[in-house]
């Protein structure tokens, strides 16, 4: 327990034989509750994990491999069940600190938040060892999920080192979350706007020891931008059409119907121009120029008034004794 909370913790585990003895071992004593989901391992990890002696976990096992989506999805539902307060969630390959996980707990806890997520971001010296690639990746994808989750003060949506409020848990789509393989911070975050719940960033130094991630660059360009426009449009739909109409609808619709029109027509007379040689009329340019400045304002308002409406969080670290 911890300040009257009932803590559990999930652990996805994939090929983590060599690892997941240790993350066990290094929880903490207040956690009351650990399901380890074992997502159809390879390599013997179902055999580690049921031979550690502790009186807290629960094995899962998946009969086919799911992704961390799958594996999350089996384990908050097994969690659930144990009506643990507070969730977290904590990779099965070292890299992340358990000593750290108090960051994440007292914000839930103090109802600060309802989720709060690493950011390894704001621990440079750390952030050094982070291999280029993986910098870069998380660069991009940060700004592709603000977009689409709406909430613009996040940043390192890939950080899988999680906790949320167990009731807030229970009203997300825990069966999309199951679907989404690698896609699993992100639809979270997407899912939790929905229910207008308040997303903390916490500083959180990541651990490097060589490990070779699963995610390539590849699968990133070909995985996310469908996954992430589709996101963004479902949650316009949904919180700003359905939930509570606000204007940024109409100027998100009527800004991009000006700029499109305005970029094409005016490519349309530079590329008929060019071709016969005809200097276009200051009206014709006009034509094109006014709608498309028209169009980037209101598109640039509608993101201020998204910038504006995300939840908000109040919360300063409190220092132990």
């Amino acid at each position: 327990m911890y300040a009257e909370h009932k803590i559990g913790v999930v652990i996805p585990c994939y090929s983590a034989a060599g690892t997941i003895r240790d993350v066990i071992a290094g929880l903490p004593d207040y956690v009351d509750v650990i399901v380890a989901v074992d997502d159809a391992s390879p390599d013997g990890t179902l055999d580690v994990l049921q031979s550690i002696d502790d009186s807290r976990l629960i094995v899962e096992r998946l009969k086919r491999n799911q992704g961390v989506g799958g594996a999350m999805a089996a384990g908050f539902r097994r969690i659930l069940q144990e009506d643990a307060d507070i969730i977290v969630k904590i990779d099965s390959d070292g890299q992340m600190d358990p000593a750290m996980m108090l960051d994440l707990i007292e914000p839930v806890a103090a109802d600060a938040c309802e989720y709060a997520k690493g950011n390894r971001f704001r621990h440079f010296t750390e952030l050094q060892r982070m291999p280029s690639a993986r910098k870069l990746g998380n660069i991009v994808l940060t700004f592709w999920t603000k977009l689409a989750s709406g909430y613009w003060h996040v940043f390192d949506p890939q950080n899988g080192y999680v906790a949320i409020r167990s009731d807030v848990l229970r009203r997300l789509n825990l069966e999309r979350l199951a679907q989404r393989r690698y896609f699993f911070e992100n639809e979270m975050l997407i899912q939790l706007y929905y229910e207008s719940a308040r997303v903390l960033d916490c500083p959180m130094p990541a651990i490097y020891e060589g490990q070779l991630s699963s995610l390539h660059i590849h699968q990133v360009v070909r995985y996310f931008p469908p996954l992430l426009i589709k996101g963004f449009f479902a949650r316009m739909f949904y919180c700003h059409v359905l939930k509570d109409f606000s204007a940024i609808i109409p100027l998100f619709l009527l800004g991009a119907l000006l700029f499109c029109w305005g970029f094409c027509f005016g490519a349309w007379t530079w590329i008929r121009s060019w071709r016969t040689g005809v200097v276009s009329t200051t009206g014709t340019v006009m034509l094109s120029v006014l709608p498309l400045i028209l169009g980037v304002q209101m598109l640039l308002q509608a993101l201020l008034l998204d910038v504006m409406n995300a939840p908000r969080v109040e919360w300063r670290k409190q220092r132990r004794r």
